[in-house]
């Protein structure tokens, strides 16, 4: 706070003094500011009023010229009388423009100067310039005809009008303005009276203000005297003294005094309370707890800590006994060493230790509202026999001052003595429960032992009991065993009945696929042969006829070939190789299997492949495959216009599921087939996955189909890893989304699998033909063997070979006879092993043969055997044939000497390549 200034006795006088010239100054400077107002008015009046009425006047007489001259010369005819029209003309625009600049403080005067020039350029325009005119081209009946009318009289009567009304204002307004002048005169004459009034009372108010200012103050200092001898030693009081002057320092020299002798009295009050308020405590804490609450009630510290020594193997530590304001136990370190810190190092040197200056990391003082950081530390060590056993922290939100440091300083002197006293006496005491304790314990030892000696009885007991427990147990465990080895037994026999079961459907399905293959086989190639009509022998009709008996027959060979594929899959025996798959090339792929069916369709086929696909996956390709061109060709099927999509793209992390996470995979793969088809009805979305299933009966009358398809793809997603979704809307079309994960680590859990069905169906490997639109579902494996653009060319291979047919079937003979006869083949025949092998002794030699490999007394194989090993026929090319194509077929018939190998039923242009394959070579 700055320092009050200083006023003396007899600078309050010289301050009167100057106020009152101060304030006669004032007068002055008023006074003259008001009568140089009054001489700017008058002024503004003389100048302002004077100019205003002789403009006025100056308009008016051009106005007056400019009539007289145009009437003159319209009169005489004499352009001399023009010259005051056309001075006055260019002359009563500038006395209007100066006019109306003096009149910008009053607006209505400007607004009627704005319609006296409007009707001056009136009269000009209507009266003054026209009639010129007219004189100049001496049109006298014009004229004589405009002053009939006479319009300008009209205006000029207008014109004087206003000009005189203009007039009667300003001459009201210059009234007014010497009125208030008047008045501002009568203003100034009252006002100078009152400052005289006014800079008199100020006078007499500073005489009386200063005069009493003094006398107060020396009444004030007496009584204040008279009150503290009148107390009987009570030195609350304090001379208050408000003016700061000789008079004030008479006043601070008394309460000086007056404070001194306070002090001393409170000093010596305090430490006889001090001394006598720990008699009777008989333990350490409550000393130190009472002695910090009484110590912070006198000094008014908020934060107080009590250390005393103990003894260790450390050396000599201090631990906390007492906290005063203590926030959840945090009030100061809980022990130090000597030395350690602050506190220690006054232990150490046994001095007090007051600071001012606290860090802003220091311990905070609570309060209900917050925390306060305390703005001094005392720290006291307490002697006794020159040695520190003690030490006292407080801290306080103010400083401590030098009384209240004395005060403690004067009462610790003795303190040591009393915390000695009460630490020897709670020492004995401790002593004293020791050994009360000990004798307690060695009772309590006494009657354990015997309570453990019954315990151990008990637990015998226990023991047995649990034993003969044991023992029914393990007689019961003998019987489950016995049991579970004849549940054992009996689910091996079921096991081995299980295997016999799936070896006689393999078996079955073997037999079925020969039976159904070898009459399927003669249809085929005598269909084929009467659509191609070589010979020219049938019509138009009977072309289409061989044509409907040959799609016929390859449907009802995808009929067989999707029967054994799902007894395959549901059987679980279906053998998956895992490998790696480009997928770069699927689009590519897909463009060149089914963009011809798009074009016959007239249907838009769009691939759209993303950029996060990996370029290499692992999977099974052959299966892989087979979906995407399931779901294609059921998608070209189903269309009649509009298009068909193909979305490529990986599942992003935030789509996996639970269940895809805990997939080992290095990511998944998502392919969407899109229709724009007659869709399915959300009900059948279920349906159309089961076997032999369609949405509805229409669907199979107009699109064919076993329902096998969408069936068999779903297995083989399943197998794969992953699985086949469905969203459609009927009329909108269908999305079947494939969902497949990459295994580059394997199957999960893949050598549980079963592989005990392993005559798995190979017919779908060896097919030649691309998927169609008018089959359901036609899977295709391998690129479609290559067909000669013609049966013959320059250098027909087949004419003149010798060929020997080996099939128990005539159809197929008489089939296979009567196509290679129009090659220029010659034909033998043999309807089994045997026969076989005795045409080749007793003949010339051939140049190839196809063996059937199901005949009865001797089969293919054993045929082919005894050809090259009895016979001794090495490069003879053999091209086995046979309905039962099941998986190892190829390489047994490789094994029994087999130059190559043709699965039923046969496709022409695929023998007659191999057939000239083997010849050429």
């Amino acid at each position: 706070m700055e320092k009050k200034m200083r006023f003396g006795i007899k600078f309050k006088i010289i301050i009167g003094y100057l106020i009152v010239i101060v304030c006669l100054f004032i007068a002055f400077i008023v006074l003259n500011s008001q009568i140089s107002s009054l001489q700017k008015e008058r002024n503004f009046i003389i100048d302002h009023d004077i100019e205003v009425h002789d403009l006025t006047n100056r308009i008016e007489k051009h106005l007056l010229d400019m009539e007289t001259g145009q009437r003159g010369y319209i009169i005489t005819g004499e352009a001399s009388y023009l010259e005051p029209y056309n001075s006055a003309a260019s002359s009563w625009e500038k006395d209007y423009n100066a006019l109306y600049q003096l009149l910008n403080n009053n607006p209505n005067q400007q607004e009627k100067l704005e319609k006296i020039k409007g009707s001056i350029q009136d009269w000009i325009e209507a009266a003054g310039e026209p009639t010129i005119a007219l004189k100049k081209e001496n049109n006298t009946k014009e004229l004589q005809q405009f002053f009939e009318k006479d319009p300008g009289r009209q205006y000029m009567d207008d014109i004087r009008s206003q000009f005189t009304s203009f007039r009667n204002v300003e001459k009201k307004s210059t009234e007014t303005r010497a009125t208030e002048l008047d008045e501002k005169n009568q203003k100034i004459k009252i006002g100078l009276y009152g400052l005289l009034l006014f800079v008199t009372l100020i006078s007499l108010a500073i005489a009386i203000v200063l005069s009493n200012s003094i006398v107060n103050t020396i009444k004030e200092v007496t009584q204040t005297i008279k009150r503290i001898t009148a107390s009987k030693g009570e030195l609350k009081g304090r001379i208050k003294v408000r003016s700061n002057d000789e008079i004030k320092d008479l006043g601070i020299a008394t309460n000086a005094l007056l404070e001194n002798i306070e002090e001393r009295n409170w000093l010596q009050t305090n430490i006889a309370h001090a001394v006598t308020m720990y008699q009777g405590i008989a333990s350490v804490d409550k000393l130190a707890e009472k002695f910090l609450f009484t110590v912070s009630e006198m000094t008014g510290a908020s934060f107080g800590a009590f250390y005393v020594r103990e003894e260790n193997d450390k050396g000599d530590l201090f631990v906390k006994q007492a906290a005063f304001a203590d926030r959840k136990g945090d009030a100061g370190r809980e022990s130090f060493l000597i030395g350690q810190g602050l506190i220690g190092q006054a232990a150490l040197e046994k001095r007090t230790l007051v600071i001012n200056d606290v860090p802003d990391t220091y311990q905070l003082i609570a309060s209900g509202l917050g925390d306060v950081k305390p703005k001094s530390i005392f720290i006291v060590p307490v002697l006794f026999e020159d040695e520190v056993i003690a030490v006292i922290e407080l801290a306080s939100l103010h400083e401590f001052t030098v009384l209240e440091q004395e005060l403690i300083s004067q009462v610790i002197e003795t303190f040591g003595l009393t915390i000695n006293g009460v630490i020897r006496r709670m020492e004995i005491a401790r002593l004293l429960k020791e050994s009360q304790a000990m004798t307690e314990e060695l009772q309590a030892q006494s009657e354990e032992l015997q309570t453990q000696s019954e315990e151990l009885q008990m637990q015998s007991e226990e023991l047995r009991m649990i034993n003969e427990q044991l023992e029914e147990r393990t007689k019961d465990a003998e019987e489950k065993s016995f049991e579970l080895e004849a549940a054992k037994e009996d689910l091996e026999e079921k096991a081995h009945q299980l295997e016999l079961n799936s070896q006689y459907k393999s078996e079955f399905l073997a037999n079925m696929s020969h039976e159904l293959r070898t009459p399927l086989n003669s249809i085929l190639i005598l269909s084929e042969m009467l659509e191609e009509n070589a010979a020219k022998t049938l019509s138009e009709d009977e072309e289409e006829y061989a044509r409907i008996i040959h799609s016929s027959g390859k449907d009802l060979l995808a009929l067989i070939n999707d029967i054994l594929d799902l007894s395959k899959v549901e059987s679980g025996k279906l053998d998956v190789l895992l490998a790696e798959m480009n997928m770069s090339e699927l689009p590519d792929q897909i463009e060149r299997n089914f963009s011809h069916v798009a074009e016959q369709k007239e249907v838009k086929l769009k691939i759209n492949k993303a950029q996060d696909v990996p370029d290499i996956i692992h999977t099974d390709e052959k299966r892989f495959q087979q979906i995407v061109k399931n779901l294609l060709s059921n998608a070209f099927k189903f269309t009649e216009s509009g298009s068909v999509t193909v979305s490529i793209q990986q599942v992003a992390n935030h789509r996996l599921t639970t269940a895809m996470r805990t997939v080992d995979t290095d990511c998944w793969l998502e392919i969407a087939v899109a229709d724009t088809g007659i869709g399915i009805p959300k009900e059948k979305h279920q349906l159309i996955f089961e076997a032999f299933q369609q949405a509805d009966g229409a669907t199979v009358r107009k699109y064919g189909g076993t329902g096998l398809g969408l069936s068999i793809c779903s297995e083989f997603a399943k197998l794969l890893g992953g699985w086949i979704s469905l969203s459609s809307e009927v009329g909108k079309g269908s999305t079947f989304t494939l969902y497949l994960p990459s295994l580059s680590n394997g199957l999960v859990d893949y050598e549980k699998v079963n592989f005990a069905y392993e005559e798995v169906a190979v017919s779908v490997e060896e097919a030649v033909e691309e998927a169609k639109p008018e089959a359901e579902i036609t899977e295709v494996d391998h690129p479609v063997q290559p067909v000669e653009p013609s049966l013959q060319d320059d250098e027909n291979v087949f004419q003149d070979k010798r060929v020997l047919i080996v099939d128990d079937d005539q159809r197929n003979i008489f089939a296979l006879k009567t196509a290679l006869a129009k090659q220029g083949m010659t034909i033998m025949t043999a309807h089994n092993g045997i026969e076989c092998l005795e045409m080749m002794k007793n003949s010339e030699p051939f140049d190839l043969i196809l063996m059937d490999i199901m005949m009865p007394q001797m089969d293919g194989y054993e045929a082919m055997q005894k050809i090259r090993g009895e016979l001794k026929l090495v490069d003879l090319p053999i091209i086995a044939l046979t309905a039962k194509a099941m998986k190892n077929d190829r390489e047994k018939c490789l094994e029994a000497g087999a130059s190559d190998y043709i699965s039923k039923p046969l496709d022409l242009n695929q023998l007659f390549s191999v057939m000239r394959v083997w010849l050429v070579n």
